[in-house]
């Protein structure tokens, strides 16, 4: 076990550097530097002003030197004077005068995430933050869609083909084909609007960043919820029906063994092996896949700050926040692929 979690981790490492480099080489191409110059310059700044400003602040380096300073293993770029006195660079902030007291190394190793240039704030400040928002919207969710999708996968896997089955598996798929920008869409018609009359939601959730209620947190958490457990319940159900038909199973009927314990104690755990690595791939989804529902539902979490980071072209912020997805997704795969084995004990790890 030790032995394969090295492994893994190792291959985490390598493929966190690899997809962040892409990332940052995406998000500093000519167009958007010259964007985010023009943003903190003057918009008729004129094609030399603005490579003059790049070259002051450090963005006419390689790439690669660059995403060095970026993660923090090589050196901070510097601007000297006429004298030859440094004067600003990378690590030394703005206003200081304490050139000597600067770091020389000022990257994501060290905790310096950079700074947005939208909200005027630490990356890691906001991050920090909206992950937190979104986490916790991701636990409500959770909460709500796993065991719902295990009840109704199991109920339709235990007897194929009859009317419940038929009923069930109706409903996951119409939940599955359903984006989540329609359902929101037509939740807050029925529930949160006065065309229909039904206030009992509020159409919003920004309150809920604050407080969370009932009343305005359950639509974003319903609607994101919905169209997970048609796709977590439609693969426990095939699961499930396959379990049902295997020998030990057949088996224990012809045992006398009576319709709940078999379920229950033969084919139960058997069938959540599969809808567990599913659940766990839930969980980077969530982290991006609730872009949509937050902007729907005006709720500022870290889907929303992905959104705004993209559109106002807010480099450092969408790089952070790509680094936080990377490491999200990667991990949740390690917690997969261990629990698969315990599930599992036909697997070994090697």
């Amino acid at each position: 076990m030790l032995f394969f979690l090295l492994k893994r981790t190792g291959t985490m490492l390598l493929t966190a550097l690899c997809l962040s480099f892409i990332v940052f080489v995406l998000t500093n191409l000519e167009p958007n530097l010259e964007k985010v110059a023009k943003y903190e310059g003057n918009a008729r700044m004129s094609d030399q002003e603005v490579s003059n400003w790049l070259k002051n602040n450090g963005f006419n380096q390689p790439s690669l030197i660059r995403y060095g300073e970026w993660l923090g293993v090589w050196p901070g770029w510097t601007r000297t004077d006429e004298a030859g006195q440094v004067v600003a660079g990378r690590c030394i902030p703005k206003g200081s005068r304490d050139v000597a007291a600067a770091a020389r190394f000022c990257g994501i190793l060290q905790g310096e995430w950079g700074s947005s240039r939208v909200f005027r704030e630490d990356v890691s400040t906001i991050i920090a933050i909206r992950l937190g928002l979104t986490g916790k919207m991701m636990f409500w969710v959770m909460l709500l869609m796993v065991p719902s999708a295990l009840v109704i996968g199991v109920l339709a896997g235990m007897r194929e083909g009859s009317r419940l089955d038929r009923s069930l598996s109706t409903f996951s798929i119409a939940s599955t084909a359903t984006p989540e920008y329609v359902s929101g869409v037509i939740l807050i018609a029925i529930f949160a609007s006065s065309a229909v009359g039904l206030k009992w939601f509020k159409g919003t959730a920004t309150s809920a960043m604050d407080h969370a209620t009932f009343e305005n947190f359950f639509l974003p958490v319903l609607t994101i919820a919905l169209y997970g457990i048609g796709y977590v319940a439609r693969m426990t159900r095939a699961s499930m029906a396959e379990v049902m038909t295997a020998q030990y199973v057949r088996t224990a009927r012809l045992k006398g063994v009576t319709f709940p314990n078999i379920v229950m104690k033969h084919a139960l755990r058997n069938a959540l092996i599969a809808p567990f690595t599913v659940i766990m791939l839930q969980f980077p989804w969530l982290l991006n896949g609730v872009v949509i529902v937050e902007t729907l539902f005006n709720y500022k979490g870290f889907g929303w700050s992905l959104v705004q980071a993209a559109g106002n072209n807010d480099i450092d912020l969408l790089l952070g926040i790509s680094v936080v997805s990377v490491i999200v997704v990667l991990v949740t795969q390690l917690i997969s692929d261990i629990g698969y084995v315990y599930l599992n004990p036909r697997i070994r790890i090697t």
